[in-house]
């Protein structure tokens, strides 16, 4: 099958890469020069694992290339999948100009039957607009469907492999039967909607998960309250099938590109049906919120943080992943520099894009996890790369000038803080917060 994937992000680089290992013959269109010349070097342009050897092998095979050209991408394929951004407007909105601009770039350039399938995330209706605009634009027959994505950066690969399930929205048979032949291999869990229920299963997937992260995250403030342990209160809420285990471990909150962005839009599509979508606003709130946890514990440590110098553990969002879209670093950092810190900060593959998004200002990136500790008043965690998880807090009260550790993914047991004097606070976990603990009052 050939196919043309418009945008060669996150979505559509690992998806027109995984589907060109699957055999098919794949055109990736991106309108930045620089990427497609280094993805037509084989270099990679995102840090995902995995990505990279399949693009060396499949651009030596001959199934994968990279270009500029819409044009040339788009004719004569059977299959074109737009994958472009849909950013957040100030208003919570999604952006859909490049969407919309992908579709006429689409008409202009069809040639024969297509099936124009959207895979960027957009709000209920958008592929009724997609199909008016190159309706208007073309004679060539095509037809409009609609499949979201669910990848996790960081194992996207994996994911588009292996995926939970495949979501086809369309009103076509025809292009189902084209969909389903081009997903089958990968699971045998393909449900056919509606389009517009297909646009809506992403938005509420994102907004469930982005609730059970905020709820567990209030329920972790609870537990220092009360002195129950927030990971056994998730074990134990883990084995109840209804519940289940994922997404239930308690921190300084999400990022990312895609639930600061979704559950903004969402909130927003509800409002625009005149709708108040309260529980959303409060999961958003609750989020934003959390990660400034890190910050009120600074303050009550330090008293006066000005002239403090703060070591900063991870900078992406999450580990695995270079993206530091609405990391939480991003708003501690910012807060901790209006507080007269000077801020020390590492991570293992993230930290050139934090410095291209953030400035240099007030901030010394080290090449060294222990160079962004040594002599710092405290060291706060904001990523669990499993680096970190293989340094000891022994190692971490050597370098620390004051035994402050913030840690804010809960990375660390108790056995392996029994040895140290470390000051240590985490999250909903508060008989390990040596020096930090809150007392327990006496329920009535």
């Amino acid at each position: 099958m050939k196919i043309a994937v418009i945008g060669a992000g996150y979505v559509g680089l690992v998806s027109g890469v995984c589907f060109s290992e699957l055999g098919h013959q794949v055109v990736c269109v991106d309108k930045v020069a620089e990427k497609i010349e280094r993805l037509q070097a084989g270099e990679a342009p995102i840090y995902e694992l995995g990505l990279q050897p399949l693009i060396v092998d499949n651009l030596d095979q001959g199934r994968l290339s990279f270009t500029t050209n819409t044009a040339d991408a788009v004719q004569g394929a059977e299959l074109v999948i737009i994958a472009v951004g849909t950013p957040s407007l100030p208003n919570g909105q999604a952006n859909l100009s490049y969407i919309e601009q992908a579709a006429v770039d689409i008409a202009e350039s069809l040639s024969g039957y297509t099936v124009v399938v959207t895979k960027s995330t957009v709000p209920v209706g958008t592929n009724e607009k997609i199909r008016e605009i190159i309706a208007a634009r073309t004679r060539e027959e095509f037809d409009v469907a609609s499949v979201p994505e669910f990848l996790r950066e960081g194992t996207a690969v994996m994911d588009t492999m292996n995926p939970d399930r495949i979501i086809i929205g369309t009103d076509s048979v025809r292009a189902a039967d084209k969909l389903v032949q081009l997903h089958e291999r990968l699971t045998a869990n393909i449900v056919i909607t509606d389009i517009r229920s297909a646009e809506m299963i992403k938005y509420a997937s994102n907004a469930f998960l982005a609730t059970k992260i905020s709820f567990i995250n209030e329920i972790a403030n609870i537990c220092e309250k009360v002195g129950a342990d927030v990971t056994q209160v998730a074990h134990g809420m883990g084995f109840d099938k209804r519940i289940g285990s994922s997404f239930l471990k308690a921190g300084i909150g999400y990022g990312g590109s895609c639930f600061p962005k979704d559950t903004q839009a969402l909130i927003q599509i509800a409002g625009q049906m005149d709708y108040d979508f309260k529980l959303l606003k409060s999961v958003v709130e609750v989020n934003r919120d959390q990660r400034f946890n890190v910050v009120r514990k600074l303050d009550l440590l330090l008293e006066n943080m000005e002239d403090a110098v703060i070591g900063i553990w991870g900078l992406s969002f999450k580990p695995e992943t270079d993206d530091v879209r609405d990391a939480p670093a991003v708003e501690i950092i910012s807060a901790l520099l209006e507080r007269g810190v000077r801020v020390k900060a590492y991570d293992p593959v993230a930290a050139d894009n934090f410095r291209k998004q953030f400035g240099k200002d007030g901030v010394e990136y080290c090449s060294e996890a222990a160079d962004a500790a040594r002599e710092c008043d405290a060291l706060c965690i904001l990523t669990e790369w499993s680096e970190f998880q293989h340094i000891s807090p022994a190692q971490i009260e050597s370098w620390l000038k004051r035994p402050y550790l913030i840690d804010g993914r809960n990375i660390y047991t108790e056995e392996q803080l029994a040895e140290t004097g470390l000051v240590y606070y985490s999250v909903g976990r508060p008989g390990m917060n040596q020096g930090l603990r809150e007392p327990v009052p006496t329920l009535s």
